[in-house]
């Protein structure tokens, strides 16, 4: 099923015309009433009959809607035209929007890729772009947008652990765009049949289910530890090579290995120690 523009009058010059015509029956009825002539009476009566079942042919069609027209059950075609317009008045008529529409699902409770409670949610941005498909392949089919979306999501957070802990791994917390991408083409593949187009599609809620969230946040807490904690030695190593480069290349004081592994010792306790380092002051030799 694939939608079918089809012509339609425009209402105003039929509506004129039918008005027209109504007068003109009327004051021939008065001209058959008037020269009793039953057959003229009868014809125009007839015919203001004719006119009076062809007005419910005028119907309105808004900007960014859509007219699908049936016959009988057999579907016609789509009108898209705005303003007032005129088609076979035995034709049935079901108006839809085709504005860009969007939702905000509910929250959530899935599991990730490596099985964390999760609560998730999403905004799709959509619009109908084929009216006969959204019209008659679907029974409705904004209830079948929101609850594919939702499918869907659920589909796309099972794909994708919570949080980055590889590097180069998608999350869903790190990977925004990437995951966008990922659950827009999800629910356009659910929905390409109601003839629905996804706009975009992204996390709007995104957070540990109640019951692991303190344990994740510890993990989170550790992690950022970790890593606060290589950054300081990577530095502090670097700084001690220079310095026992700079003492060497400038002849300040010749160390052998054991002076050296108790100088290094000295320094990486001084700036890797979170306390602050006393100085001792020795007044003798440095060697013993």
């Amino acid at each position: 099923m694939k939608e079918n523009p089809i012509r339609s009058l425009s209402g105003i010059p039929v509506l004129l015309g039918l008005i027209a015509a109504l007068v003109l029956c009327a004051l021939g009825m008065a001209t058959g009433i008037r020269s009793q002539a039953p057959g003229l009476i009868f014809g125009f009566l007839a015919a203001g009959l004719l006119l009076v079942i062809a007005l419910p042919g005028f119907y309105m069609v808004e900007p960014n809607q859509a007219a699908v027209l049936a016959l009988f059950g057999k579907y016609i075609g789509t009108v898209k035209d705005p303003g007032l317009r005129w088609n076979n008045p035995f034709f049935s008529k079901r108006k839809l929007s085709l504005r860009v529409r969007n939702f905000e699902s509910g929250k959530l409770k899935v599991n990730d890729l490596e099985g964390n409670p999760i609560e998730i949610a999403a905004v799709v941005v959509w619009q109908v772009v084929d009216s006969a498909e959204a019209v008659f392949n679907v029974d409705d089919f904004a209830s079948f947008v929101h609850i594919q979306s939702e499918a869907a999501l659920r589909a796309m957070a099972t794909s994708y652990p919570y949080d980055q802990h590889e590097d180069g791994k998608v999350s869903l917390r790190s990977h925004a765009a990437e995951i966008s991408k990922h659950l827009t083409e999800e629910i356009q593949e659910r929905l390409a049949a109601a003839g629905i187009s996804v706009v975009e599609a992204r996390i709007s809620h995104l957070a540990y289910a109640p019951e692991i969230a303190q344990a994740m946040l510890q993990r989170q807490q550790a992690g950022a530890i970790i890593a606060a904690r290589q950054r300081i030695v990577e530095g502090a190593v670097g700084m001690v090579e220079m310095a026992l480069r700079h003492l060497s290349e400038k002849s300040v004081v010749v160390l052998d290995d054991e002076r050296k592994a108790a100088m290094t010792n000295n320094l990486l306790v001084a700036l890797v120690s979170e306390a602050q380092a006393q100085p001792i002051l020795n007044a003798g030799t440095v060697y013993p």
